[in-house]
């Protein structure tokens, strides 16, 4: 089987997911604007073959370029798990007549407004919400919605110029830094707690799942910078107050028609127990979640995706042993990494739940926490017993310190 994988070199994920095609017996094309020489040894490795564009925005001149690889390969299947170019690929298995996504079923995964109206006549509970490409649009939406509400791209990921709006005010003082979003969707905010629910599809069954819940809130991590974010993969993924999101999820990848491949979910949990829907991405989640739900049940769900891809099969034997977590550190101060304080104590108590310490080296170069979510570095625990785990992430949150300066 030929695969065509685009972008298998960025974001961080890629090469995994592009070794896991080639493990799994795919010969596997990549197509990227860097130069093959400048990919991760781990993508360049796992490549069959490659083919640099010029430039991702020149979609026709990147689309004349595939169909020169088709008319040499077969190519069996298009691959693209980056949002930028989802829609691109859809395009290129529409060109070439391959199954997968179609371009009218990525774009409700895309546009953030026509996946809720999608929700809507589907009778997900969505969050009230209104898109919007003009100022005074923002305007209206806002007196129709009422606040408080969330602003944020149409074609956004994560937490990327998302904004809560408390009053008109609050409202007016965000409105010059959405200038340059051509369309956002103005939604209603709900009370709540921040969870996932993450798939790998096969032929329109979910062969795997996970739950996962954010500590804090995600918009709250995004703007509190003095925060180490956590977000944890729980073990019970059956548990009874999870059922409304489990529920909803297999209802939402329902009515958007997705069939194979990986999917990231995020939907609320309200004080009540009512699932609000948030948004879905057919793609697998980012910020090293990924790697959060393999050391959470010993699985490898790089390579269980390519196993639907290739041969429309989940084959790994899942046993959730354990809830996992992450911990992200951000220095205090500016400049190079100076110390690291509190570390040693809890390495020797904790030793043997640490699944991965990968903080940023004295000297080191201090990272801008309002671009990157990762921070100086990352910890990741686990632990059969769920409060056992929260008390561990805890006391990484708090107790080691990074200094800059």
């Amino acid at each position: 089987m030929h695969v065509l994988m685009l972008s298998p070199g960025f974001p961080g994920e890629m090469p995994y997911f592009t070794r896991a095609l080639a493990q799994v017996g795919a010969q596997v094309i990549g197509i990227g604007d860097q130069p093959e020489g400048a990919l991760p040894s781990v993508a360049r490795e796992n490549l069959a073959a490659y083919v640099q564009v010029r430039s991702w925005q020149d979609e026709g001149q990147v689309l004349q370029q595939v169909q020169d690889v088709a008319r040499r390969v077969e190519i069996h299947r298009v691959e693209c798990l980056w949002e930028p170019y989802m829609i691109l690929a859809a395009k290129m298995r529409e060109m070439i007549g391959l199954p997968g996504l179609t371009v009218s079923k990525t774009i409700p995964f895309r546009d953030k407004e026509i996946m809720k109206r999608v929700l809507d006549d589907a009778g997900i509970r969505t969050p009230k919400h209104a898109s919007a490409t003009t100022v005074a649009g923002v305007r209206e939406a806002a007196q129709t919605i009422g606040y408080p509400l969330i602003v944020k791209p149409i074609a956004g990921a994560g937490s990327a110029n998302t904004y809560r709006i408390e009053s008109d005010s609050d409202l007016e003082s965000v409105l010059p830094a959405l200038r340059g979003v051509p369309e956002v969707s103005v939604e209603e905010f709900v009370q709540g707690e921040d969870y996932t629910f993450d798939t790998i599809c096969a032929n329109g069954r979910v062969a795997h799942h996970s739950i996962a819940f954010y500590r804090p809130r995600a918009l709250v991590q995004k703007t509190a910078l003095w925060i180490s974010p956590q977000t944890v993969v729980v073990r019970d993924v059956d548990a009874p107050h999870l059922e409304p999101g489990r529920a909803m999820g297999r209802q939402v990848l329902e009515a958007l028609g997705f069939e194979t491949g990986y999917t990231h979910m995020e939907w609320y949990r309200t004080p009540s127990g009512e699932a609000v829907f948030g948004e879905i991405a057919a793609r697998p989640p980012g910020a090293r979640l990924v790697d959060l739900i393999n050391f959470a049940s010993d699985v490898d769900t790089y390579r269980g995706w390519a196993e639907v891809v290739c041969n429309g099969e989940f084959t790994q034997s899942v046993d959730r042993k354990f809830n996992a977590a992450w911990i992200f550190k951000r220095a205090q101060g500016h400049g190079r990494i100076q110390r690291i304080d509190g570390l040693a104590p809890l390495v020797q108590e904790y030793g043997q739940w640490i699944c991965e310490l990968d903080l940023l080296p004295v000297g080191a170069a201090r990272r801008d926490p309002a671009q990157v979510l990762m921070g100086d570095g990352i910890i990741i625990v686990r632990h059969p017993d769920l409060d056992t785990l929260l008390h561990m992430a805890d006391r990484f949150a708090a107790e080691v310190r990074m200094y800059a300066g």
